[in-house]
């Protein structure tokens, strides 16, 4: 294929409902080989929940500068290229978006290109009228480049703060997914609608079986978030969510990956740059959760072949990147590039490398390989 059509490749998006093989193959602009191609090409994104970053002096930003950053990351992130931009739903101290959409849309004005969503929308506690009506607003002002990752949060501050009870997590999920799935189509229609197609919505789960299969009965893509050990021990999840969707009658779908990681010239630099602030942030929502301490070793086993940190050079991240999206049969891989107090010069630092380094060596081996990305068999997958 040649390059040029190869970048025009890398930007079309892999949608649930996309109607882009029907377009160019009746339209005669690519024959129908090439559309397996384009549907092969393997997105990359990038997400941050706006963590309180440390400045230069090595003191904590506040919250608004955190989130002013965020927007200047978003913008660099859609200047180099990147595929998508997500935001995180939080409503704690050490994470300042507690408002994707708003966050969202002052990228958009700043952004012509990059697809822009949550990562995650805590669904349970919100109302799903209000959170499509956001969303579809943000579609508009952004000529389309809105998505949604729906989920039920691993943390619950929200719960309490918006008068919700715990106790009902499941259940809240379950009945605003439910709602949240019929304004897709249009029942009832809501203002704005989505002016072409639907909302991109994909369902965020963190490993619990029962959340896989939900995804699968209302036939939306699954985002897997996998913040600790190997990705292998994921396949089942995607086994169970390909098996699902076949008994409920549903078209196959994308699957993607939110896994933490940081970018420096050399291993050992991007290993020294993160390692601090990333322990300090996992030792406190341990301390909160009950978890053991955690120390240098562990640090260094996640950042290691067969842990969830993608932290190192370009051609070792971009590495573990390909073997991730090999193993798990991938459309969409996004990296957590911020880490805790990780000082905003450090992650836009992280985000060009992952664009301009990381990004072409993944693209570029996907595209030269002659298998499929497809998941390997249950035999080779370590649970």
């Amino acid at each position: 294929m040649p390059s040029s059509v190869r970048f025009r490749a890398d930007r079309l998006e892999f949608r649930p409902h996309n109607l882009l093989d029907r377009a160019i193959t009746e339209r005669g602009i690519l024959p129908p080989s090439w559309c397996v191609i384009l549907r092969q090409m393997i997105e990359l994104g990038l997400d941050t929940f706006g963590d309180v970053t440390f400045d230069k002096e090595g003191r904590p930003v506040s919250q608004a500068q955190a989130l002013r950053n965020v927007v200047a990351e978003g913008a660099l992130a859609d200047q180099l290229g990147v595929d998508a931009f997500g935001v995180g739903e939080h409503h704690r101290p050490d994470f300042a978006v507690s408002a994707p959409e708003v966050v969202l849309a002052a990228i958009a004005g700043k952004t012509e290109r990059i697809r822009l969503g949550s990562a995650v929308t805590v669904l349970s506690t919100d109302d799903p009228i209000r959170v499509f009506q956001r969303f579809s607003t943000l579609n508009a002002i952004s000529n389309g480049r809105a998505e949604v990752i729906l989920g039920r949060g691993s943390f619950t501050e929200s719960y309490p703060l918006f008068g919700y009870d715990l106790s009902k997590y499941n259940e809240l999920f379950e009945e605003k997914l439910a709602t949240f799935v019929k304004l897709l189509d249009q029942q009832p229609i809501v203002y704005p609608p989505i002016e072409t197609g639907r909302l991109n919505t994909w369902v965020g789960v963190g490993g619990s079986p029962e959340s896989v299969v939900r995804a699968a009965r209302y036939g939306l893509p699954l985002t897997l978030a996998i913040i600790g050990g190997s990705a292998r021990r994921f396949l089942p999840y995607v086994d169970l969510y390909k098996r699902a969707l076949k008994e409920f009658g549903k078209e196959p779908q994308p699957i993607g990956v939110h896994s933490p990681g940081h970018l420096a010239a050399t291993d050992e630099e991007a290993k020294e740059q993160v390692w601090p602030h990333y322990l300090a942030m996992m030792n406190r929502i341990g301390r909160e959760r009950g978890w053991p301490p955690r120390g240098r070793d562990d640090f260094e086993r996640e950042a290691g072949p067969d842990g969830a940190l993608y932290v190192g050079s370009p051609e070792t991240v971009a590495a573990k990147i390909l073997r991730t999206v090999k193993d798990l049969g991938l459309a969409r891989f996004d990296l957590k590039y911020s880490s805790g107090t990780l000082p905003h010069e450090l992650a836009m630092n992280s985000i060009e490398l992952y664009a301009t380094k990381v990004a072409p060596i993944v693209r570029n081996s996907l595209g030269d390989s002659q298998e499929p990305v497809t998941p390997l068999g249950r035999s080779d997958a370590t649970v």
